[in-house]
């Protein structure tokens, strides 16, 4: 109880400056794609995709996409909506609020042992983009994850892929899942005042989160996992994480619609592979640098790595997946999970012809 107390006044103490960022990227999302292209007839298909957070840079795709014109160039008028993190995007494309969810390609196999049937249809990263990071405060009684116990995590929320990898990484390391306390505390500002006022320990988080962290000198980078040699060191292998994921029947359903979706995306993983980070900040909404553009332009540089080039699921990535959640969650624990109809290279093969 007293956690939960000492989070929602974080959240308070964040909330002006978190809300007016989502603000900002869903204005730019909403009026950016208008499905007038040289494909499109005036109106375009609509499309609405949730993303797990639209200014973090491990889902930089969505918005750069959009921002390239490559929606509309297939006549797609798609709109971007937030949320703070990848488990409430999941919600709301198994809800039915939105056709697509940006996010990561584990939620996929959690989704399937519940019943539901979804899969990635474009392959962003190949790996998780997640730092663990250790506050100043507690850096000197964190040296590796074997000193999770009793300590206060942040992830974005509970039931997120950053929850699922503090805990593989925890039992990796002989930690029980029951022997430290979660703490959802989302990214940005809300991470940040968390981690300085002592709520949490340390924490799972991404950039632009990482950029700012070690510039007020919060923090310490425990584990890095934006590169798939970080990727290979904490989780034995490459780690597919965003993505975009659609449920298979509205898949089936809609293949021109995904295929125009998965056309624009590899267009914009194709076009971040051949320019720089700095390039790349310049295409982005002017508010998602914080008024630091360099410090984002450097987030985006120690993120790229993560990325693919053609949007296709890395060899044994999703083997790796399913190691990692088998190591803590009783449910797929107990569970035959079908990977092959978790993802799809269907659309992406086609895109890349």
């Amino acid at each position: 109880m007293r956690t939960t107390a000492r989070y929602t006044a974080l959240a308070a103490a964040g909330l002006l400056a978190l809300t007016s960022l989502t603000a900002c990227a869903n204005d730019a999302a909403s009026t950016a794609s208008s499905g007038s292209g040289s494909k499109g007839d005036g109106k375009g298909t609509k499309v609405k995709i949730m993303v797990g957070g639209l200014d973090k840079v491990i889902y930089l795709p969505a918005m750069l996409t959009q921002r390239l014109g490559y929606f509309d160039a297939e006549g797609l008028d798609v709109e971007l909506l937030s949320e703070p993190a990848g488990v409430q995007a999941e919600t709301a494309l198994v809800s039915g609020q939105v056709q697509g969810a940006v996010g990561f390609y584990d939620h996929t196999l959690d989704l399937q042992v519940k019943g539901k049937e979804v899969e990635s249809v474009v392959q962003f990263s190949h790996a998780p983009g997640e730092v663990e990071i250790v506050s100043t405060k507690a850096e000197g009684d964190i040296k590796s994850p074997k000193d999770f116990k009793g300590k206060k995590l942040g992830v974005t929320g509970l039931g997120s892929s950053t929850d699922f990898l503090t805990k593989y990484l925890a039992v990796k390391n002989g930690v029980k899942v029951s022997d430290f306390t979660p703490v959802a505390v989302g990214a940005g500002p809300t991470f940040i005042a968390a981690l300085q006022q002592g709520a949490i320990d340390g924490g799972m988080t991404t950039d632009p989160t990482v950029a700012n962290i070690l510039d007020k000198k919060a923090g310490k980078v425990l584990l890095d996992m934006r590169t798939p040699q970080g990727s290979e060191e904490a989780l034995g292998g490459p780690y597919p994480s965003s993505s975009l994921y659609m449920q298979t029947d509205w898949v089936n359903s809609h293949k021109d619609t995904v295929q125009k979706l998965a056309n624009a995306f590899v267009k914009t993983l194709t076009w971040m592979s051949t320019h720089s980070a700095s390039e790349i900040a310049a295409k982005m909404p002017p508010d998602y640098s914080q008024g630091n553009k360099l410090l984002y332009s450097v987030a985006i540089k120690s993120t790229l790595p993560m990325f693919t080039k053609d949007g296709v699921m890395p060899k044994n990535g999703p083997e790796t997946v399913e190691k990692v959640l088998k190591a803590f969650n009783p449910a797929i624990q107990n569970a035959d999970v079908d990977l092959s109809k978790t993802y799809t290279t269907e659309f992406v093969d086609k895109a890349k012809g």
